[in-house]
């Protein structure tokens, strides 16, 4: 038998007709789609009624169920290798673009050492399609020559912190991933390294979902409120700018909304902002649901 596919798609921002033809296509071939959030069941619908779901992301209570904790990721890399070697086609779903902030990297090089073979299609990134929905376009020349896309979250795995400095000092427009639970410490580092307090600040939520999506405009030192995920934060000149043209979203400011004030760090002495503890990295606290050791609870079957 030839070895079967694993094929790694980026579903862009979550609305079907955002998909690329080719992701499509392996769509409605698959026996097998891994995604990460329910908010991804509008494109695993595209797979054939008979195709094998496993949900292995975060999946919050609902309906008298329990909430469920995310799969660890060295768990969601074993699953695919073991699905890889299966003799069934397998859709590994990532939210945006496999390779930029959504671990499809690791699974890649996961499936390369296990010797599993494994294509990748191109999605369409939060940190441009957000922005493009919220009518903020991250490169105007006479505003930002450069974008810089950054993985918010905290990860103990990252390869060390930021330098804020160097990122304050470059200016241009700053894209921010995964960083709903730490953007005030985000724009606290920015604002001790230098950042203009009153830089523009964009928080977009469920971009290019109509209906949902909500736009919320401040400044570093008067940030969007806590907006229901996912957010892409934009931060520079060109997050003031409004070209509203998405009839599914609303925009207001933060003198609407209301707003949160950065965390400024404490600074070392020539060293540059210093780290400060972010809750949202504490370990999780116990759940009802099924344990990591648990793999098959992640997995439904038609």
């Amino acid at each position: 038998m030839p070895p079967v596919t694993v094929h790694l798609i980026g579903a862009g921002p979550g609305d079907p007709d955002l998909l690329t033809v080719r992701a499509a296509e392996l769509l409605r071939s698959a026996e097998v789609v891994v995604s990460d959030r329910p908010s991804s069941d509008p494109v695993v619908a595209l797979a054939p009624p008979t195709a094998e779901r496993v949900l292995v992301g975060k999946v919050p209570a609902a309906d008298g169920r329990p909430a469920r904790r995310a799969l660890p990721q060295d768990e969601v890399c074993a699953l695919l290798v073991e699905l890889g070697r299966g003799g069934r086609e397998v859709v590994r779903l990532k939210s945006g673009d496999p390779f930029v902030a959504a671990r499809g990297g690791e699974e890649a090089l996961a499936l390369r050492a296990a010797g599993v073979p494994f294509t990748v299609v191109p999605g369409l990134s939060a940190g441009l399609a957000a922005p493009a929905f919220a009518g903020i376009p991250v490169h105007v020349r006479q505003l930002s020559r450069t974008v810089t896309v950054l993985a918010g979250n905290s990860d103990p795995e990252y390869p060390g912190e930021v330098d804020w400095d160097a990122l304050a000092r470059l200016g241009g427009t700053i894209v921010v991933l995964t960083g709903r639970s730490r953007i005030r410490r985000i724009a606290g580092w920015l604002i001790a390294a230098g950042m203009d307090p009153l830089t523009p600040v964009a928080g977009i939520s469920a971009a290019g979902r109509a209906g949902a999506q909500e736009t919320i405009r401040g400044t570093l030192a008067a940030l969007p409120p806590r907006q229901d995920p996912p957010v892409t934060f934009v931060i520079g000149a060109v997050a003031a700018l409004e070209l509203d043209w998405f009839d599914g979203g609303v925009a207001r400011t933060v003198e609407e909304a209301g707003a949160l004030t950065p965390v400024v760090p404490r600074r070392r002495d020539g060293v540059g902002p210093t780290p400060a503890p972010d809750p949202a990295s504490a370990p999780a606290g116990p759940a009802s649901a099924p344990t990591s050791s648990d793999p098959e609870a992640f997995r439904a079957h038609p």
